[in-house]
């Protein structure tokens, strides 16, 4: 696994964090490996987080700054 969080996009993050939470789902982990899953997992869940209200916070800055055609013209 291992690698730092903040070198990942979105989705690699994202998808690290899914196997995780399937491995801790499935039970197979000693409890030392367990212990370092769920501490990856929780960087991994912030950095998405953190990605995704950045990207929420764009796209607000696209719809309410009048650069011509937003996001509400295209729904």
């Amino acid at each position: 696994m291992g690698g730092e969080v903040l070198d990942l996009s979105f989705e690699e993050a994202l998808s690290q964090l899914e196997g995780i939470v399937k491995s801790l789902e499935g039970g197979r982990s000693t409890l030392a490996q367990a212990i370092s899953e769920y501490e990856r997992g929780t960087a991994l869940r912030r950095y998405c987080e953190t990605k995704l209200a950045e990207a929420e916070a764009k796209v607000q800055a696209v719809v309410e700054g009048g650069l011509g055609l937003t996001l509400k013209d295209v729904e």
